[in-house]
């Protein structure tokens, strides 16, 4: 099982660069960081120094989006950074949040995001795609190779990320709701040709190692807030209870009310006094190292090849260092 870290870029940027090098030394493989240009700094500046600072570490946005920049500007900027430091990067996608939203407009289409996986894969990997019925290539580009993960909640996300996606991200860990969803990406990927088991699978959700469990769900109940923007556009397309949508999804964003973009991703959120306990505990890791790891099993068995760990609370390092010191190597001894 792989591990991730997964961090906002917050100024000073070398304090991210700092947490990504600590990461790599406790046995972490990737470096996420959030991708939305008015709530954070710019994250492909920020990969280029932990690239230069770091010697494995794979980097990638969770998730970038197909409309905030061009495509062939996110080809390039991905294909820049592999001339410049190997083959270490991975484009995680989604349709946009907050990056999105706080620009004023909306999540892109489906049908749009779809077509962006495609160009953007083929033009960093050197290959020719159409871009606004222009066909172009990067000549420059040699050897270039591009995994594209794509992010998704909803049945119709799901089965675009079976068709089209190297990766699945899936942001909450809750085992229910893993299974369901890594089968229906499976099961797209095989109606679509493709070898359901080449499809990486990556959980992504905050993880707080300590004793102190109320303390824990405080800090990362900002999660549930996040989540439940997704879940809401769900609500909002498929009803509240839908077939097409489990219910152990949706019920909890009953008593949401609004959202303010200035908290996004933070401890201490206001907007997620609805998010309860139960929520928290489903969708996050918490507890001693040993509750990790069993729950880590649990994934693990279920198909995930990666856990991505949420580090946006006050006990960064600490995390890091217990992942580094008991948990990541449980996992490596049982599954290499």
């Amino acid at each position: 099982m792989d591990f991730g870290l997964v961090l906002q870029t917050d100024p000073p940027a070398s304090q991210v660069v700092g947490l990504m090098r600590r990461a790599e030394r406790n046995g972490f493989r990737y470096g996420w960081t959030f991708d939305s240009a008015v709530l954070w700094q710019e994250p492909f500046v920020v990969y280029s120094q932990i690239l230069e600072h770091t010697t494995k570490l794979h980097v990638g946005p969770m998730v970038t989006n197909p409309g905030t920049r061009t495509w062939e500007v996110t080809a390039s900027t991905f294909a820049t950074l592999n001339d410049m430091f190997g083959n270490r990067t991975v484009c995680g996608i989604g349709r946009g949040d907050s990056a999105m939203r706080v620009a004023g407009r909306k999540p892109n289409t489906l049908a749009r995001l779809g077509e962006a996986i495609d160009v953007i894969r083929d033009l960093a990997e050197g290959r020719e795609a159409v871009v606004d019925g222009n066909p172009i290539r990067i000549p420059w580009v040699k050897d270039g190779k591009l995994p594209v993960w794509m992010a998704a909640y909803g049945p119709k996300a799901l089965a675009l990320a079976g068709q089209k996606a190297d990766g699945f991200i899936l942001q909450l860990a809750d085992p229910f709701l893993t299974e369901w969803m890594v089968k229906a990406v499976r099961q797209a990927a095989a109606d679509a040709g493709r070898d359901p088991s080449a499809i990486t699978v990556c959980v992504a959700a905050p993880a707080y190692v300590g004793d102190d469990l109320a303390h824990a769900r405080d800090q990362c109940r900002w999660f549930g807030g996040m989540v439940g923007n997704h879940v809401a556009d769900l609500v909002a397309r498929y009803g509240e209870h839908s077939s097409m949508v489990p219910d152990e999804l949706t019920a909890y964003i009953k008593d949401r009310h609004g959202y303010d973009y200035s908290h996004h991703g933070r401890a201490g959120n206001p907007d997620t006094a609805f998010v309860p306990d139960e929520i928290v505990d489903r969708f996050c890791l918490l507890g001693p190292a040993e509750a990790h790891i069993e729950k880590l099993r649990h994934l693990k068995s279920l198909g995930v090849d990666q856990f991505a760990l949420y580090d946006m609370h006050d006990n960064r390092e600490g995390t890091i260092d217990a992942y580094g010191s008991d948990i990541i190597p449980a996992l490596r001894r049982e599954h290499p």
